[in-house]
């Protein structure tokens, strides 16, 4: 079957972004609209009142860290639900757990119920970036189910009661998660190291054309004493191609903070801000604020600006009301974005476009996974007070160590995500690479 014939329900969750961002790149195989669990026409008001007071819980969870004096006591009783054990020892964790029982008895109770209506009518492959389409998909005998999987680690939630009899094929964006899902009993044959599915605009084909540019162009910005580039020049034209090296400079050196879903840690893009007021003011460096969909966010990031930089064209808030036209945003403000500074959540995987990761403090056990991870592949920094971000993060520059880092993340980061996650739903299988970076 060809991949302009194959169509798929396309399915997520609203979650915060993470969820979201993993389908939107596939949303051209989509049948429809996607399906986000919940919120679809099928739902029952019953099933829309349940997903409000899963999301509710999520967003308290993300916020609850700011709540002066309890807000650690009550960060750490509802982490505790989502908890990942620790990696090591290796052992298996095949059993069910609390939240497997729970997830269950939800989906007996109508959980996803809308969602499997919808489906049902029109036997397509089922893509969801979620784990509880996929699990109530299973109960309920849909045959064709794909799920990928968000971070680098994972809950035991994510992988059926029993998971050799599951029909869940999984799409990981690392090997540690792949690696997970095996000590969760999930056999070898349903488990695809695919990469976490990056937008198509960003990286231009399945040869990166736009991404090898774009980089190129960064790793300049970076490296303004050429600290990286005396040590790593040939390599970089190995691997971008010599004819993408001719440096453009026709912008200055450009920083994004961007807040997560539930609008946690939006006072760190303030601290930033005023830190880097004077660079801002004098038309040194660029900072995009991203404020996402959330108003109060926008609102936040906007005072501070009329008040602190109301002439100043250098400071940029950015939000939409609608996701679909936030993530159209974003991924046009990434071409030009060189550094990330943000919590590490799915947009730890953008590290793959050769983007390095300023970490601010995690929110939940999958986060402290992610950071742990893009340390350990060098592509992200934890950040330090960002009230002298003025000092700290220019000392990075000028050493190469953000270069350093944005290119780390180009090696050591699958990018092709998205195109394995089509060859496998439309042929049965994804490519072999024989390239270190066309993976």
């Amino acid at each position: 079957m060809s991949l302009k014939q194959t169509k798929v329900w396309l399915v997520s969750a609203n979650m915060g972004y993470g969820h979201l961002r993993a389908v939107y790149p596939l949303k051209d195989i989509s049948e429809n609209e996607i399906i986000v669990v919940g919120r679809n026409g099928e739902a029952s008001e019953a099933e829309k009142v349940l997903w409000a007071r899963i999301i509710d819980i999520y967003e308290m969870l993300s916020r609850a860290r700011g709540i002066p004096f309890i807000g650690k006591s009550i960060f750490k009783l509802l982490d505790s639900f989502l908890h990942i054990p620790s990696y090591y020892p290796r052992r298996n964790l095949s059993g069910a757990t609390f939240q497997v029982n729970l997830l269950e008895s939800s989906v007996k109770k109508g959980l996803c119920s809308g969602m499997f209506e919808k489906i049902n009518a029109k036997p397509l492959p089922l893509v969801t970036s979620f784990y509880a389409p996929a699990i109530a998909a299973d109960m309920k005998g849909y045959e064709e189910i794909y799920c990928i999987i968000c971070d680098s680690d994972l809950n035991r939630v994510w992988v059926a009661r029993d998971p050799w009899e599951s029909r869940v094929i999984y799409f990981a964006p690392c090997g540690k998660a792949a690696q997970r899902l095996r000590d969760y009993g999930v056999p070898e044959e349903r488990i695809f190291l695919t990469g976490f599915p990056l937008p198509q605009t960003l990286l231009g084909d399945r040869k990166l054309s736009v991404l090898k540019k774009d980089l190129a162009q960064r790793l300049f910005y970076l490296d303004p004493n050429k600290r990286f580039w005396n040590r790593h020049d040939k390599n970089v034209e190995h691997f971008l191609g010599k004819r993408n090296l001719h440096f453009k400079n026709d912008r200055k050196l450009t920083i994004s903070y961007s807040v997560g879903g539930a609008g946690a840690q939006m006072d760190i893009g303030g601290r930033i801000a005023l830190s880097l007021k004077n660079k801002l003011l004098n038309n040194e460096i660029n900072l995009n604020l991203i404020a996402g969909v959330k108003e109060n966010v926008k609102d936040y990031f906007n005072e501070i600006k009329n008040r602190e930089f109301k002439d100043c064209a250098n400071l940029k808030v950015f939000y939409s009301p609608e996701i679909p036209q936030y993530f159209e945003i974003f991924n046009k403000l990434m071409r030009t974005t060189d550094i990330l500074w943000t919590k590490p959540s799915e947009l730890s995987f953008y590290c793959a476009l050769g983007i390095p990761i300023i970490m601010t403090p995690t929110l939940g056990s999958q986060e402290k996974f992610n950071r742990q991870w893009l340390r350990e592949i060098q592509a992200g920094i934890s950040q330090e007070n960002p009230d002298y971000a003025d000092q700290w993060l220019f000392d990075w520059l000028n050493k190469g160590r953000l270069a350093e880092a944005a290119w780390d993340g180009f090696l050591k980061a699958r990018k092709l995500g998205t195109y394995n996650i089509k060859d496998i739903v439309t042929k049965g299988k994804m490519p072999g690479y024989n390239s270190p970076v066309l993976r």
